[in-house]
């Protein structure tokens, strides 16, 4: 999390969303500092901010669950995230962080061992309606910053907060990503509807396409309470697995 107090602005990092740069940038160039920690969530600013601080300019970062998923995919395929060496570490420090690496070393394992397609990890491991802590406070946010138009987005929210770029935003952490059209990596018609049921709440509700020629994204009244049920749990998780 990065605040500047001359510029009266706070940046929340949601993981994955292209954060890193933005928070590096803010600190090099535009007067921002760290606080509490990498991922803290907004609950957390405001439990110690002071009432000035509250009413700064807040924004941050999606990106497309589809994409991220896929992202991930080519991490763990590529070998360039073997996420064993993490849990001794994690286990002691961090409760949440340690279940997800034990969860993603389980992935990891089996995308080395069977060298899946994409449509083959999704159907392996996606079962549920997907959500990020950003359905916390991401619509209350004045500012929301697409992965998929990162330099961009971040030049128009400086803008918005008063200042002027400086330059283009640079590039780090850059992972794995897909070269191929979405139709090319999938055919399944089961991944198809699995990847609707899984994304499609988070898809529509941030403005995000499939491909027209798979079809309509239609939400069920099930699905629908599905992702409420979850999303009760997830936030119990987001709060106390910290």
């Amino acid at each position: 999390m990065i605040i500047s107090h001359k510029h009266k602005y706070l940046f929340v990092e949601l993981p994955r969303t292209g954060t890193t740069a933005i928070a590096n940038e803010l600190v090099e160039k535009y007067d921002g500092e760290r606080i509490l920690h990498k991922h803290a969530h907004y609950d957390d600013f405001l439990a110690q901010a002071s009432e000035e601080e509250k009413g700064y300019f807040t924004f941050s970062c999606i990106r497309n669950p589809l994409d991220r998923a896929l992202t991930r995919y080519y991490k763990l395929k590529s070998s360039y995230q073997n996420p064993s060496w993490q849990i001794p570490k994690f286990k002691r420090e961090n409760r949440k962080v340690s279940l997800q690496s034990y969860y993603l070393l389980h992935q990891y394992k089996y995308i080395q061992r069977k060298n899946p397609s994409f449509s083959q990890y999704i159907l392996r491991y996606y079962f549920f309606p997907y959500d990020d802590w950003s359905q916390k406070q991401h619509k209350q946010f004045d500012y929301i910053i697409r992965f998929e138009n990162l330099n961009e987005d971040f030049q128009e929210a400086l803008r918005q907060i008063g200042i002027a770029p400086v330059r283009s935003l640079p590039h780090v952490n850059k992972s794995p990503g897909k070269s191929e059209s979405w139709d090319e990596l999938i055919s399944s018609p089961r991944a198809i509807k699995r990847i609707k049921h899984v994304f499609g709440p988070y898809l529509l509700k941030w403005g995000y396409s499939l491909p027209p020629e798979w079809g309509e994204i239609k939400i069920s009244f099930l699905t629908k309470l599905e992702l409420a049920v979850l999303n009760f749990f997830r936030r119990l998780y987001w709060r106390f697995l910290k």
